[in-house]
């Protein structure tokens, strides 16, 4: 059996479309078609390897499996799978979470791929989630099908900087393993108004920043970096950013403050900044939670973004009130995509 609890089929047996485990040739197969997809510039190898590193972590293990939709050797459709423990109004709830959905970019295309959804969805409902999110891939799915989408903001913003360009006085180290700890605790104070959250303990938040540490480890030189970086007090993180780099434009993928207001995530760009000659600023991107903005960033414009979650409640959370985007602390990680 699968994580999700699907029979692996034997494939070349049948002509009916049939979802199982995807592994061994057909797994390869799937990695070949995301790796034609993908924006992220890896080379095909560097991206199988990324895959098969993010299996192996704690996170990725136990709650990771990649499924496909297939009709005899032809594959219609594939999905990543995620077992994702979530807290929705104050109460612990499993979470069905779907990336990297694909399939051919046709009205048959997205007919397999919604049919791949509503198997994977129907196999979570029965072992007890209450959630399903689409994280990303295919827009095949709208609120006829049951989900609805979670709005979200893009935002550009502008770092507040000393007249000198120095560096203020905050204590600043690159993040490291032990520090994990301190911001799920810190991550946990920031969600609990929220209606919705993922509950990111310390295997998902290894998980997320080894991603994109290898994202950046396995790119071509130079063309990305990856900023993780702590403000300390004592010898405990106080708050910290991961950020995102390639070129002249950065990406605040997320950040965690043991105060409210942000006010030492805001110093630790500062500090980030200070490090290069300030004829040289970038571009800085991000999406932040609801009525959540550091002092030192004021925002420069706004969009709506493009990447978005689709939320559809299962079992008896579905007569629960819709959630809206002020409901839901989403960070651009969350979507565990590659």
């Amino acid at each position: 059996m699968s994580r999700s609890g699907l029979r692996n089929t034997n494939r070349e047996e049948s002509t009916m479309p049939v979802v199982s485990a995807a592994e061994g040739p057909t797994l390869d197969r799937v990695l070949d078609a995301r790796h034609r997809m993908s924006p992220n510039g890896l080379e095909s190898d560097a991206y199988r390897r990324l895959h098969e590193a993010r299996t192996r972590t704690a996170f990725g293990s136990r709650c990771q499996g990649t499924h496909v939709l297939t009709e005899g050797r032809n594959i219609l459709a594939s999905a990543e799978l995620y077992d994702l423990p979530g807290t929705l109004d104050g109460r612990a709830v499993r979470v069905c979470g779907i990336g990297a959905l694909c399939a051919e970019p046709s009205p048959l295309g997205r007919d397999h791929a919604r049919t791949l959804v509503e198997v994977l969805v129907k196999d979570a409902t029965g072992r007890g989630a209450e959630m399903a999110i689409l994280l990303a891939g295919l827009g095949a799915h709208d609120e006829r099908d049951g989900f609805h989408s979670i709005p979200s903001t893009d935002l550009t913003l502008v770092v507040t900087e000393s007249a000198r360009h120095g560096a203020p006085m905050t204590m600043v180290r690159a993040g490291e393993k032990r520090d994990s700890a301190a911001i799920a605790a810190m991550g946990r104070v920031r969600a609990a108004p929220f209606r919705f959250h993922l509950d990111r303990d310390v295997d998902f938040l290894e998980y997320v920043i080894t991603t994109r540490r290898l994202l950046a480890g396995f790119g071509a030189a130079g063309a990305r970096q990856l900023h993780f970086f702590i403000a300390e007090e004592g010898i405990t993180a106080a708050a910290y950013v991961i950020v995102s780099v390639i070129g002249d434009v950065w990406t605040l993928e997320e950040c965690g403050d043991r105060d409210p207001a942000g006010a030492r995530v805001g110093a630790l760009l500062q500090a980030l900044l200070a490090r290069d000659p300030p004829e040289r600023r970038p571009t800085l991107h991000a999406c932040l939670p609801p009525r959540f903005l550091p002092p030192q960033l004021t925002i420069a414009s706004a969009m709506p973004s493009r990447e978005f979650i689709k939320v559809r409640m299962l079992g008896a959370s579905a007569t629960k009130p819709l959630l809206a985007s002020d409901d839901v602390l989403f960070w651009r990680t969350d979507t565990l995509t590659i």
